[in-house]
């Protein structure tokens, strides 16, 4: 009789692996009254450190300016050591990218808001994000490309 494997998925360990601040034009840029043009950019990716134990990242970066005039840059790069066995290997990579993604969001959008209080700005919510439709998009854009170039993200 064969014994059926299970598979298995756990989080090893979450962390901010990389957090930056920066405000330019500080002290000046705090009498600014205007809005300020918001740009937020994510990226996820993982990689395969042990048999069965994975690192994923999500990055966030947020610049906020007036004008030319940068308020301040914030990025924060979270990361988390997970334990993947026993998944068909076409499974790995969505399970990083959207599963794992979606663990780590979270802990980035936090670290994000506390950063930017730290900065002596009002804190920004990230909005949540939909990693499967990332990774779709992500992929339909690898097979658009033709061989030899690199999509750009």
């Amino acid at each position: 009789m064969t014994e059926q494997v299970q598979p298995i998925f756990s989080i090893e360990k979450l962390y901010v692996k990389d957090l930056s601040i920066e405000v330019p034009n500080a002290p000046q840029i705090f009498l600014e009254r205007e809005q300020p043009q918001i740009n937020v950019e994510l990226s996820s990716n993982g990689e395969k450190v042990d048999d069965g134990v994975y690192n994923v990242t999500v990055t966030v970066t947020v610049n906020a300016a007036i004008g030319e005039r940068s308020l301040f840059l914030v990025e924060v790069a979270q990361a988390g050591v997970f334990q993947i066995r026993n998944f068909a290997e076409e499974d790995i990579e969505p399970l990083m990218l959207i599963g794992c993604a979606n663990i780590l969001f979270p802990y980035a959008r936090e670290a994000v808001s506390d950063a930017i209080t730290r900065t002596g700005f009002q804190p920004i919510q990230l909005a949540p994000v939909n990693f499967e439709a990332l990774y779709q998009a992500r992929k339909q854009a690898q097979q658009e490309t033709p061989a030899g170039e690199v999509p750009i993200q």
